[in-house]
């Protein structure tokens, strides 16, 4: 059964298609890449974003939080208040929703924001609990960031190391299988970098310090990212894959199950357009936050990938690598 996002062809046909009702408020609407919606209140931007937490994820609570904040923040605005739907299955004990609702706070914590509304309940809906989190930022005029700013001749810069949470997911959900190839420590130590999902920090300072264009990088992966920001600016990229950061246990995992570590689901890494990247990345230093250049975008519309056997012209995103590793190794346990 397939899971995951939408392909961009099946956006544009099914979804985007049919959203022709236009105010004057709004300025920044929905498109392939923009996680956001920013509108204008006489001077004042709003910037809103809202994702889903499904299944019974543990620490449910403070990834919601975390993953609606990282949108706001990639259009350099600062986040100031969340609003949490917690949809829980009929039985389930309150006592699951207070755990949801201490990570939510410890989330709102770290990021200085306030959850100030929602909704909850049991319903017989769902089979599991869904979580549905709603980001409010504000913003100036002068300092939108749009994931369709990027110039050609930018350069491509990200944040951390790609593939954190999809390397963290693996080794949380998929133990067992895992342990057949890899140490316990190396496992624990990968299960552990779910905790650098947070991009608000290098968004502020990436924000503050004047760049094209920021996307939090999610399912797809660092290649679904670059091509939906490529796609949305009309340009095209060169992208040098040995210089893309990777964490060793991301490599160990992608090696042995034969992944695409940059096909892998990975919040926790920001992507950004700056004319000035070698310099971003020492600001970024600074606040100790690791990034990297990888690439620049150009002006022809070619999406091309070069690694050791080549060049590579860059599909549009379908799917994510973490599905497909997931099954191999519930079929490994």
């Amino acid at each position: 059964m397939r899971v995951g996002k939408l392909t961009p062809k099946e956006l544009e046909e099914n979804v985007f298609r049919h959203l022709t009702e236009r105010r004057e408020e709004i300025c920044l609407r929905s498109g392939l890449g923009e996680d956001s919606t920013i509108f204008n209140f006489g001077g004042q931007f709003c910037v809103m974003s809202t994702d889903p937490i499904t299944g019974a994820v543990e620490d449910a609570g403070w990834l919601a939080v975390h993953i609606s904040a990282n949108d706001v923040v990639s259009n350099g605005a600062d986040p100031v208040c969340c609003l949490l739907t917690i949809l829980a299955p009929a039985g389930c004990e309150v006592a699951a929703i207070d755990r949801v609702m201490q990570d939510a706070a410890r989330a709102a914590r770290e990021l200085k924001i306030e959850i100030s509304g929602g909704h909850t309940e049991l319903t017989t809906s769902v089979n599991q609990m869904v979580l549905s989190s709603t980001v409010v930022g504000k913003v100036d005029r002068d300092h939108i960031i749009k994931t369709s700013g990027a110039l050609a001749g930018d350069d491509i810069v990200v944040s951390k190391t790609i593939g954190l949470e999809g390397t963290s997911i693996l080794a949380k959900d998929a133990a067992s299988a895992l342990l057949k190839w890899f140490s316990a420590d190396l496992i624990q130590t990968a299960s552990q970098l779910g905790k650098l999902i947070s991009v608000v920090p290098e968004g502020r300072i990436s924000a503050a310090f004047g760049v094209h264009a920021m996307h939090d990088i999610t399912e797809g992966g660092l290649l679904g990212a670059v091509y939906e920001m490529a796609s949305g600016a009309g340009k095209g990229f060169l992208l040098e894959g040995k210089a893309v950061p990777l964490h060793p246990a991301t490599e160990e995992f992608c090696r042995r199950l034969q992944l695409n570590p940059l096909r892998l689901i990975a919040s926790g890494s920001m992507l950004i357009a700056t004319d000035r990247g070698s310099a971003l990345v020492e600001k970024l230093a600074e606040g100790g936050i690791s990034a990297a250049v990888i690439g620049k975008f150009t002006s022809e519309t070619e999406k091309i990938l070069i690694h050791a056997n080549g060049r590579e012209i860059v599909a549009p995103p379908e799917g994510d690598e973490l599905w497909r590793a997931l099954d191999l190794l519930s079929r490994e346990s």
